[in-house]
């Protein structure tokens, strides 16, 4: 198809600029670049040399539209694996919707979202996986979410599922070599080595199911819920860590009736702090519905900071921490309970006896932290537990982690099936049905990769591209 199609697009964001890109790709792209490029100091003829840039003019007819440069990749060389240029003009929005009108009126069509990159998938230039990672690299926004996305373009993550693959391949192919000679009563596979075998596969199957929460939350950032009850500083502390007044800040209790929402970058990791309205019984209707928000933004959260005001009544504060435990319990949310007005309590003794009564009725693996929003006080403390709470130190590692709710959906499928396999080796199970749940296996990794896969999944994928790309 794409010998015979060519398409084009602006591959750079719309609007003004200093310069533009515009890109042309497929088996006429040359041929039509011809028609309406002109090289300075060469003959209109040129046959173009891979891997160089070109400076001249786009014209129409006679009329110089701009001076602009050209880069040639030709064949299989290039990212789509089909001859490819890319125009450097000025980034007018003029001048870029001419030179897209001159390539369409020549040949070229508009490319559909994400058809550069499902080219070069077809063309085997990279698998569906390495795809998705492009798409993750032009969305990243923070050295984190960079990080894995390139991981996962240059077929890291790719690497790790195809090796899993390859290693059931051996094993399945003796399993049906056995069904052939069915007759004969014959084993092929050695049923132990194919039980440690399975085993190895899905403890690292697992690893990356298990990895799938901290790599979405990278991908997306981390939502961090900012709760408690009403003016205890909630707003305060988040105009604190975005250094601007995002919120209102007033002394009337129930300021913050929705949820107000900014993200701020850490040590290079994306975290979304959500400032919700406070923890009451109220009687306003608006206030009531702002309340329970809070707690629906809780159950979304990763990480929750619950603000507490020294100088308030201790039940309490006991009480509203109690309702926050029980709200996650059971889940692996993060808390972190803060003090906060501290520096409003008249002696040491009236804070130390606070926190006696705090630390018995929060988990173990939830932190207690003094802060004071209002100036500042312990927030670079509250800054090393979120990136600690962040799984700061496994983010800066190599492991692989699944980022993407279409490989985790994959992966579960994988399992589920290697766990049959798993079961009917142990039971003895027939050779032909043994045999259906590995090929499942395979068939759900392949899925990742794009061995396996459908025109729809490749059109729900690739129609979520930006155009250009």
């Amino acid at each position: 198809m794409q010998s015979e199609n060519t398409i084009c697009a602006i591959s750079t964001p719309p609007g003004n600029g200093a310069i533009a890109v515009i890109r042309i790709s497929g088996g006429h792209a040359l041929s039509i670049l011809n028609k309406i490029f002109y090289p300075a100091k060469q003959k209109k003829d040129t046959t173009y040399t891979q891997n160089t840039i070109y400076y001249g003019t786009i014209r129409e007819n006679d009329s110089i539209t701009d001076e602009v440069l050209v880069s040639i990749f030709k064949k299989p060389h290039s990212f789509t694996g089909e001859d490819t240029a890319e125009i450097s003009c000025h980034g007018s929005s003029f001048i870029q919707q001419k030179i897209m009108q001159l390539l369409i009126d020549n040949g070229a069509r508009t490319a559909n979202p994400g058809e550069f990159t499902m080219w070069a998938f077809e063309n085997g230039k990279m698998d569906l996986a390495q795809a998705e990672g492009v798409a993750d690299l032009v969305a990243s926004s923070s050295s984190a979410a960079h990080k894995l996305a390139m991981q996962q373009m240059r077929g890291g993550f790719s690497g790790e599922i195809k090796s899993l693959r390859n290693r059931l391949l051996n094993f399945i192919s003796l399993i049906e070599l056995e069904l052939d000679f069915s007759e004969e009563d014959v084993e092929f596979a050695d049923r132990n080595q194919f039980i440690e075998l399975l085993d190895n596969i899905n403890q690292l199957i697992e690893k990356l199911l298990n990895s799938f929460e901290l790599g979405n939350a990278i991908k997306n950032g981390f939502p961090v819920a900012i709760a408690g009850n009403t003016n205890v500083g909630k707003s305060t502390l988040l105009n604190q860590l975005l250094n601007e007044d995002k919120a209102i800040v007033t002394d009337i209790a129930g300021t913050t009736r929705d949820v107000i929402e900014d993200v701020i970058n850490i040590e290079g990791i994306e975290f979304r702090f959500i400032d919700t309205a406070g923890i009451r019984e109220s009687d306003d209707q608006i206030e009531s519905i702002g309340i329970e928000r809070t707690f629906n933004q809780i159950d979304k959260a990763k990480i929750i900071l619950l603000l507490v005001d020294a100088n308030q009544e201790l039940d309490y504060i006991l009480d509203t921490i109690r309702k926050v435990e029980k709200r996650i319990e059971g889940t692996n949310k993060k808390l972190l309970v803060l003090l906060n007005k501290v520096d409003m309590l008249e002696t040491e003794d009236q804070v130390k006896h606070i926190e006696r009564s705090i630390h018995p009725i929060i988990k173990t693996d939830d932190e207690f932290l003094r802060i004071s929003a209002k100036t500042g006080k312990n927030t670079n403390q509250l800054i090393d537990q979120l990136l600690e709470a962040a799984n700061y130190e496994q983010i800066q590692g190599n492991d692989i982690l699944v980022t993407n709710a279409r490989h985790y959906e994959a992966l579960k499928n994988a399992h589920e099936s290697l766990l049959r396999a798993r079961e009917g080796l142990k039971n003895n199970l027939a050779t032909d049905l043994l045999a259906m749940d590995v090929r499942d296996v395979m068939h759900y990794l392949g899925e990742i990769t794009g061995d396996i896969s459908t025109d729809e999944i490749l059109g729900n994928i690739f129609a979520h591209f930006c155009i250009g790309k």
